[in-house]
């Protein structure tokens, strides 16, 4: 069996770093590195309240539809990501309060 790859994720402003396997969404990274991470939905991608700022844009795939419409009928930037629906594809960087 093939090792899992490993990504690295830095959260911002605390500057916490965590590596996770390449896959796991940014919510799941959160916890791992122990910061907050509100979801009031439990992560379905209705709640908007997991958005978040890529620092790296590029190490995460483009927000999907239903990720549009969330940020959209939650009236949240839509130049934000939902952090349960960031699947990390490299190593990246964000931001939110609290992290």
């Amino acid at each position: 069996m093939m090792p899992s790859v490993q990504v690295e994720v830095r959260f911002r402003p605390s500057g916490r770093t965590v590596r996770v396997a390449r896959g796991t969404t940014l919510l799941e990274a959160a916890r791992v590195a122990g910061l907050p991470a509100a979801r009031a939905c439990g992560g379905d991608l209705l709640c908007g309240k997991c958005a978040c700022t890529l620092e790296s844009p590029g190490a995460a795939e483009a927000a999907g539809a239903a990720e549009r419409r969330t940020l959209a009928r939650n009236r949240v930037d839509p130049g934000k990501r939902l952090a349960c629906a960031v699947r990390l594809e490299g190593d990246l960087e964000a931001s939110a309060p609290g992290w």
